[in-house]
């Protein structure tokens, strides 16, 4: 892998979202529309708690998931084009490899899902008012690493996908077993033997244990350098994934 040729790769890409202010949007908006339209459902809603609303208790979870969904989404439908398009294949005809490639995407994304991060998790804590019983900053450091995640695994699996409408698919596929296993709706503890097993080899969980706990946690300091790290070897695996799956063309 060449840095100066990987580089290169990520500014391209940079200076494409930069052209394009509905990915712009999407990237940096939606999750702040989406987390404020939660606080607004919850604004009336009793919980046993004291001092924590029903908001308090889910929104730190669901942080981490809007940025991993959007960003999963972005990425893979724009390494897709790039396929499609046949700009992949005219970049491999050059100096540029397949590591370099990816590897530039992941930069270009990665910062861009670390802009979407810090942007949707400001304001949840300073706008809507996200009350967490752990520091806010960790709460934010965790919403970047699982938008990473999201762009990993969106570099990873684009390269499964003939189309844009096969990209999305992986969205319920892929996405929505791990929303659904992951401790959002039901503690992991809970689920039945088996389904545990399938969480906990699944990404999100991690990701959403660590802003678990945050949100419960005056000092999860601990807990939270686990459940980060295990995300980050995912964040690896997938992106060295991604440039030994990466194809020139779409078949």
């Amino acid at each position: 892998m060449n840095p100066r040729l990987t580089m290169a790769t990520a500014g391209r890409v940079l200076r494409q979202i930069r052209h394009d202010p509905r990915t712009i949007g999407l990237l940096v908006l939606v999750p702040c529309v989406l987390i404020g339209l939660l606080a607004w459902v919850y604004k009336d809603t009793p919980t046993l708690m004291p001092g924590r609303t029903m908001f308090d208790q889910v929104g730190a979870s669901l942080l981490g998931i809007f940025p991993f969904v959007t960003m999963f989404l972005v990425t893979s439908i724009a390494t897709l084009r790039e396929r499609q398009s046949g700009t992949l294949e005219r970049l491999l005809s050059m100096p540029v490899g397949k590591a370099d490639f990816v590897a530039g995407y992941a930069l270009a994304f990665g910062l861009m899902a670390t802009i979407q991060a810090v942007v949707a998790g400001s304001f949840a804590v300073f706008v809507l008012g996200l009350n967490v019983a752990g520091p806010a900053w960790m709460l934010i450091v965790v919403a970047v690493v699982d938008a990473l995640l999201g762009t990993a695994l969106g570099l990873f699996l684009s390269a499964f996908a003939a189309t844009e409408f096969q990209a999305v698919q992986f969205l319920p596929a892929f996405v929505l077993p791990q929303f659904l296993l992951c401790g959002l709706l039901v503690p992991r503890g809970h689920l039945p033997n088996i389904l545990h097993w399938v969480s906990d080899a699944l990404p999100l969980s991690y990701a959403v244990d660590a802003m678990s706990a945050i949100s419960a946690k005056t000092h999860p300091g601990g807990d939270v350098a686990a459940d980060v790290v295990t995300v980050l070897a995912f964040v690896a695996a997938a992106v060295l994934g991604g440039a030994a799956t990466l194809r020139r063309r779409t078949a």
